[in-house]
C-alpha cells in the first residue's frame, strides 16, 4: 500500500515538528477582530443594492415607512417589522430578507415590482452566510435632508451635508504629509536607524521593552519568506550563520532584492490589490484570455523597481503615455490591464447599468488600491462617514464613462455561447527585440519539454474523446427511438456534447503546443499581440444617478476628483480627454497626502503582519488610526524622496532592528500590548498559500523556476466556465511553477490557493484573511500533490550521502525548516521512521525498501503538514 493513498499523520507524528508557534493568534481572537473583507464585501455590494432597492420604503429616511421594518442598520434588520425579524446572521435558508428577495412566498415578495437579478440575490446570499457583517454603527456626519420632488438635484457646491469642513480639517489622513525628525529616546544604543527611534519612542512611552534579536537562521528564514516567498536552502542558511562579516545581512539583503524571486513575491502582494483574475466572475463567468500579460507587466515592474508614481500612472493611463519604443509603448499598453479585469455581469440586459456597473467597479478598486479610500460607498447617497458627497463619485464616473474597456468579452452574440469580442482587445505594436528573445525561449524550451505534462494532457484528451463518443452514441440512439432519453435529457446531452468538443479543441491545442516545448500564446514579438486594457472612449461628463438609479437622472457634474483631496496647481481634466491621465497625476503628486502614505504601510504590513494603520484598504473615518502617525510620514517623505522606489522602502525597512527581532514571547509587555501594536517582538505569520505551496515544491526539489510563456487560460474558448469543463486545463497538480503563474480564474480556483485563504478575487484586497480550518488539515494529509512533493522530499532525503538516520532526520529538518532538530526531536523522528517501516515491511509489496520509502514518505508528509512549516517567525 502506499502511503499516498493512507492517513499518513497520525497525532503522535504531530508532535514531532510541534504546534502553532508561541504568541500565534487563538481561533478565539481572530473571530473578534473585525474583517476588513467582509466589511469591504458589504460596503461594495450591500450597502448600495440595499439603498438603491429598499431604502425608499424601509429607512429613517422613507417618507412612509412600511411594514415596520428598517433596513438602513443591522439592528432594524435583527429587530424586524410586522413579520418579524428579517435576517438571522449566518443561516440564509432561515432569513425571511432571502426568502422575500427569492420572491420564495407569493404573499412576500420584494421587490414587488421588479424582482432582483441572480447575481444580486447571490450576493445578499452571500452576506447573510457571512454573518451579515456592518461597519461599527456610529453616528453618520451626513445628515440625509428630504427635498421636494421636483426640487432639481444638488450641485457639488451645495451637496454637502452635515460637518465636512471639520472633518476634513481633523481627520488625519486627508492632512499634508510632514517631514517629522526622529524623535530622543532613552535607549539609543539600541536603534539602529530613525525607524528604531521612532518605534523606540512610543515602546519606552508604553512602558514596553524590545525583546532579543533573533538568531541568524530564524532571520534568513523570515526574510526568504518576506522577499522571495520561499524557504533559503541548507546552504544558505550555513553561508549566513558563518559570514562574520559586519555587512553580511545587509548584502544578503541586496542580493534577495536584485532576485527576480523578488518580483514573483511582490508583484502577487499588488495583484491582491489589483483583484488580478483571468475570467469576468459574476452572472455568466467567461475567461479574460489576455489578463495574464498584466500579471507579467506587474511582476516586470516590481522586479526592475519601477517608481511606484510611474507604475500608477501607467496603470491608470499608460495608453495616454509618451513611449520611447514599441516595448516600452506595450507595456503601457498592458498596464491598463487593472481596469478591465475587474468583475463584469454579462448577464445584466440593461446597457446603461451594465456600463455604470463597470465604472464603479473601476472607481472602487483605484480609490481602496492608491488611495486607501471608500469612493464607491458615494455611488447612491453621499458618503455617511467620509467628506465624499455623492457629485464627487459621479465626478469621477464621468472620467471611467468616457473610458472604454477592451478585455476581449462582452454580451453574448446570437443564439450561442460566444462571448468573444476580438475587436475589443489591445493589440500590441511589433517588437523585434521581444520576438529575437522568444525565440531563444522557445528553442530553449524545445530542447527540455515536459514529458509528464504530455503524459498528462495525453490522458486528459483520451478521457474527453471518450465522453464525446458516448454522449454521441447516446443521441443517435435517441433520434433512431432507442433508449429512453426524453426531450429535456436530449436537449441537456447536446449542451454536453458541444462543451466536451470544445474541451476536446483546447486539449489538442495544448498538447500540440507541450510537445513541440512552446507555447500556443500570442508573440509580442513581429507579429505583435494581444493583452486586455482600456482606451479613450468619446469623452463626456455624467449625470448624478439619484439613490444609484440608472434611469433617475439628476443633475450633470464636470468630470475631475475627488473635492476632499486638492492642492494648489493640481491637474484639470482637458475637454477633449477621458481625464485618466490628470487623473493619474493628480493621485501621484507629492502633494496628495494619501499615495505615498498608503504605499509605504502596505509595505510595512508586508513585513510585519500587520500595517501601522491596521485597515491598510481604509484610511477614512472608519478605518483605524495609525499607531505610529510620525513614522508613517517619515517614511512617505523618505519614499518620494528616494524616487517612489519599493525596493528602496524595503531595504530601509528589513535593515532596521525591529524586523530583526526574535519572535519570542515575553508576558510582561503581551500584558501591555497584546498584539504586538508597538512592534517590540517580531509576531509569528501564517504562510500565504502560494509561499506554502511554492515551499513544498522547492523543499521536494520539483520547483520550475522558469516563467511560463502565457497562461492555459489563453486556450479557452470563450465561453462561459464550468468546472468539469475547465479542471483539466487550469488544475494546478501538474503545475511545478511557482504559484503566481497559477490561472486564477473566479469561482474556479486552484484548491493549493482556495484552501489557505487565497484572495478574493472579486474584490481588492489589501490584507488576506487567516483562518485554521478543518480542510487545511485534510488537505496537507490527504491531497495528492502534497503527498507526491513528500515523497519527492523523502527521495532527496534517502539519496543524501547523511551516513544514517539521525543525519537524515536532521537534513529533512534543515531543508524544510531551516533549523537543526532538538535531541528530542530527532529521536522521536528516528524512532517513528523505523517503527513504520517494520510495521509497513508486511504490508507493502517491494519488501524492506519499500516499506523504509513509505516510512520517510510519511514523515515528510507529516512535516509538510507541522504548523511550524506553515508559518515564519
Amino acid at each position: 500500500m502506499s502511503f499516498l493513498s493512507r492517513p499518513v499523520v497520525s497525532g503522535w507524528v504531530l508532535l514531532l515538528v510541534g504546534v502553532a508557534p508561541a504568541g500565534a493568534a487563538t481561533a478565539a481572537e481572530v473571530a473578534a477582530k473585525p474583517d476588513p473583507a467582509a466589511i469591504s464585501f458589504f460596503e461594495k455590494k450591500i450597502r448600495p443594492l440595499l439603498s438603491q432597492q429598499c431604502y425608499k420604503c424601509h429607512s429613517t429616511t422613507s417618507e412612509k415607512l412600511k411594514g415596520g421594518l428598517y433596513l438602513d442598520s443591522r439592528d432594524g434588520m435583527l429587530k424586524g417589522g410586522d413579520t418579524g425579524p428579517s435576517l438571522e446572521p449566518g443561516h440564509p435558508e432561515h432569513s425571511l430578507l432571502i426568502s422575500a428577495v427569492k420572491w420564495s412566498d407569493k404573499d412576500l415578495q420584494m421587490p414587488p415590482k421588479n424582482k432582483l437579478s441572480d447575481t444580486q440575490i447571490a450576493d445578499l446570499v452571500k452576506w447573510v452566510q457571512m454573518g451579515a457583517p456592518w461597519p461599527n454603527e456610529q453616528k453618520p456626519i451626513v445628515t440625509m435632508v428630504k427635498k421636494p420632488k421636483d426640487a432639481p438635484e444638488p450641485t457639488a457646491a451645495k451637496r454637502v451635508y452635515g460637518d465636512y469642513d471639520k472633518l476634513r480639517k481633523e481627520h488625519w489622513a486627508w492632512q499634508p504629509v510632514k517631514s517629522p525628525s526622529a524623535p530622543a529616546v532613552k535607549n539609543a544604543a539600541w536603534a539602529k536607524c530613525d525607524v528604531d527611534k521612532f518605534l523606540l519612542a512610543k515602546m519606552e512611552e508604553k512602558g514596553l521593552h524590545p525583546i532579543a534579536d533573533a538568531d541568524r537562521a530564524t532571520l534568513i528564514r523570515r526574510l526568504s519568506y518576506d522577499l522571495w516567498g520561499l524557504p533559503p536552502t541548507p546552504e544558505d542558511v550555513d553561508a549566513f550563520v558563518r559570514d562574520s562579516s559586519p555587512d553580511a545581512y545587509e548584502k544578503l539583503v541586496d542580493r534577495y532584492l536584485a532576485s527576480p524571486r523578488f518580483g514573483e513575491r511582490w508583484g502577487r502582494h499588488w495583484l491582491d490589490v489589483a483583484r488580478y483574475a483571468e475570467s469576468t466572475g459574476s452572472a455568466r463567468n467567461v475567461p479574460y484570455q489576455y489578463a495574464w500579460r498584466y500579471r507579467d507587466y506587474v511582476i516586470d515592474a516590481f522586479n526592475e523597481d519601477k517608481p511606484y508614481d510611474r507604475f500608477i500612472q501607467e496603470q491608470i493611463a499608460g495608453d495616454l503615455m509618451s513611449a520611447s519604443n514599441p516595448h516600452e509603448r506595450n507595456e503601457q499598453l498592458a498596464a491598463t490591464g487593472f481596469l478591465a479585469i475587474g468583475v463584469k455581469d454579462l448577464n445584466e440586459k440593461n446597457r446603461m447599468q451594465y456600463v455604470m456597473d463597470c465604472v464603479d467597479e473601476q472607481i472602487d478598486v483605484t480609490s481602496r488600491a492608491i488611495l486607501g479610500m471608500t469612493v464607491s460607498c458615494a455611488r447612491c447617497h453621499d458618503h455617511k462617514f467620509d467628506p465624499i458627497p455623492t457629485a464627487d463619485y459621479y465626478s469621477l464616473a464621468g472620467i471611467f464613462k468616457s473610458t472604454e474597456i477592451l478585455s476581449g468579452v462582452g454580451k453574448r452574440r446570437g443564439a450561442g455561447k460566444n462571448y468573444s469580442m476580438p475587436e475589443a482587445i489591445v493589440k500590441l505594436e511589433p517588437d523585434p527585440s521581444a520576438a529575437a528573445a522568444e525565440k531563444e525561449s522557445s528553442s530553449a524550451q524545445s530542447a527540455g519539454r515536459d514529458e509528464a505534462k504530455i503524459q498528462s494532457l495525453t490522458a486528459d484528451l483520451e478521457a474527453a474523446k471518450k465522453q464525446v463518443r458516448y454522449v454521441e452514441q447516446m443521441l443517435n440512439g435517441a433520434k433512431k427511438g432507442k433508449g429512453k432519453a426524453g426531450p429535456q435529457q436530449v436537449q441537456r446531452a447536446k449542451r454536453i456534447l458541444d462543451e466536451k468538443q470544445e474541451e476536446v479543441r483546447t486539449l489538442t491545442a495544448s498538447l500540440e503546443a507541450a510537445k513541440k516545448g512552446t507555447s500556443t500564446s500570442a508573440s509580442v514579438g513581429e507579429g505583435g499581440g494581444l493583452a486586455v486594457g482600456v482606451k479613450d472612449a468619446s469623452p463626456s461628463d455624467c449625470r448624478i444617478c439619484v439613490r444609484g438609479d440608472v434611469d433617475n437622472l439628476g443633475a450633470e457634474v464636470p468630470r475631475g476628483f475627488i473635492s476632499l483631496v486638492h492642492f494648489d496647481g493640481q491637474p484639470k481634466v482637458e475637454s477633449g480627454h477621458s481625464g485618466r491621465r490628470e487623473l493619474a497625476q493628480w493621485m501621484t503628486s507629492k502633494d496628495n497626502p494619501l499615495t505615498a502614505r498608503v504605499m509605504v504601510n502596505r509595505i510595512w504590513g508586508h513585513l510585519f503582519g500587520q500595517g501601522i494603520v491596521r485597515t491598510v484598504d481604509n484610511f477614512g473615518s472608519t478605518g483605524e488610526a495609525p499607531t505610529h502617525p510620525e513614522l508613517l510620514d517619515a517614511l512617505a517623505t523618505r519614499f518620494v524622496k528616494d524616487g517612489w522606489s519599493v525596493k528602496k522602502m524595503i531595504r530601509t525597512v528589513v535593515l532596521s532592528r525591529a524586523y530583526q527581532l526574535s519572535g519570542t514571547w515575553d508576558a510582561a509587555d503581551g500584558a501591555i500590548d497584546p498584539g504586538d501594536h508597538y512592534v517590540w517582538r517580531m509576531q509569528p505569520r501564517r504562510l500565504e498559500a502560494e509561499a506554502i505551496r511554492d515551499a513544498m515544491l522547492l523543499v521536494s526539489g520539483k520547483l520550475d523556476v522558469s516563467r511560463p510563456q502565457g497562461s492555459p487560460v489563453e486556450h479557452l474558448p470563450v465561453n462561459e466556465l464550468r468546472a468539469f469543463r475547465v479542471s483539466n486545463v487550469v488544475k494546478a497538480d501538474g503545475n511545478n511553477h511557482r504559484s503566481v503563474y497559477l490561472p486564477i480564474l473566479r469561482d474556479l480556483l486552484p484548491e493549493s490557493l482556495d484552501v489557505f485563504d487565497f484572495a478574493e478575487p472579486t474584490m481588492e484586497t489589501g490584507a488576506r484573511e487567516v483562518t485554521t480550518v478543518a480542510t487545511q488539515a485534510l488537505y496537507m494529509m490527504n491531497n495528492t500533490f502534497v503527498g507526491e512533493q513528500a515523497k519527492h522530499f523523502a527521495e532527496r532525503v534517502m539519496a543524501s550521502p547523511a551516513k544514517d538516520d539521525a543525519a537524515k532526520v536532521e537534513l529533512a529538518y534543515r531543508m524544510a525548516l531551516s533549523r537543526q532538530p532538538t535531541p528530542a526531536e530527532r529521536a522521536r523522528a528516528v524512532a517513528y521512521v523505523s517503527s513504520f517501516a517494520r510495521e509497513a515491511s508486511g504490508a507493502v509489496k517491494g519488501g524492506v525498501e519499500r516499506a523504509k520509502a513509505e516510512a520517510w514518505g510519511s514523515f515528510c508528509q507529516a512535516m509538510f503538514g507541522s504548523a511550524e512549516f506553515r508559518y515564519v517567525e
